[in-house]
């Protein structure tokens, strides 16, 4: 359902835009938007995420590695554009982002031991720098980067029980650098924005158990968030 949704709506803003930049008239959609101080919208997309494990001990003939298979998820929220030029804009899109990752540990036989289903809930504030080019005609190619924030609501960083009474706990607080590029392409009544961007958390983030010696985490040196998103922005 996913990819139909992105195709969809992939196909659906294509004809309109390929009806724009290839019009014999070569009219300029909302030519005076660029020119206001602050603008507002919104973005639902869909996203990516992964985990980046460093490991204290690593030999190449063991297998010690944690398999992540993420199951996907989707994102939602605001976005407040101020602009400073032409060219350069400041944005803040705080949003709500679910997401799911499991997680296979090596050493276990049963699945109780070996699999660990990471459900995240996370509000997800970045601030953003946009560097844009000249608009050319309906569309203004930008590159987009900057840090962010998120707080797991579902991170049981507080929860006493660890991985022996099958609790995969992590961080509650995370921080992050972001990258991406998009495409803001000017329709007759508002700009829409395809966009895509990685995302690398910069802290470690597992909560590691109460046991030393635990062999789910005892190896694991840093675990830090690495994700992909995908956001159709409407303003």
């Amino acid at each position: 359902m996913k990819k139909l949704f992105i195709v969809l709506v992939v196909l659906f803003f294509a004809e309109n835009v390929e009806a724009q930049l290839f019009n014999k008239e070569r009219l300029a959609n909302l030519e005076n938007f660029d020119k206001r101080f602050l603008t507002w919208g919104y973005y639902l997309g869909f996203n990516s995420y992964d985990y980046k494990f460093d490991y204290i001990n690593q030999n190449q003939d063991d297998n010690t590695d944690v398999l992540v298979v993420s199951d996907g998820g989707f994102n939602v929220g605001l976005i407040g554009d101020l602009r400073i030029n032409n060219y350069v804009n400041i944005r803040l899109e705080p949003g709500l982002y679910f997401t799911q990752r499991n997680l296979t540990f090596p050493g276990f036989v049963e699945e109780k031991d070996f699999l660990r289903e990471v459900k995240s809930t996370y509000i997800h504030v970045p601030l953003l720098l946009k560097l844009s080019t000249k608009r050319l005609r309906n569309i203004k190619p930008f590159l987009i980067g900057g840090f962010s924030t998120s707080i797991n609501l579902s991170s049981n960083e507080e929860n006493p029980e660890d991985n022996e009474q099958g609790r995969f706990r992590t961080t509650r607080n995370t921080y992050y650098y972001e990258l991406g590029f998009g495409i803001d392409f000017y329709l007759y009544y508002f700009k829409f924005t395809p966009s895509i961007r990685g995302v690398f958390a910069l802290n470690d983030e597992l909560v590691r158990d109460d046991d030393p010696n635990s062999l789910w985490t005892s190896n694991i040196g840093k675990m830090a968030t690495r994700g992909l998103f995908i956001n159709f922005t409407f303003q």
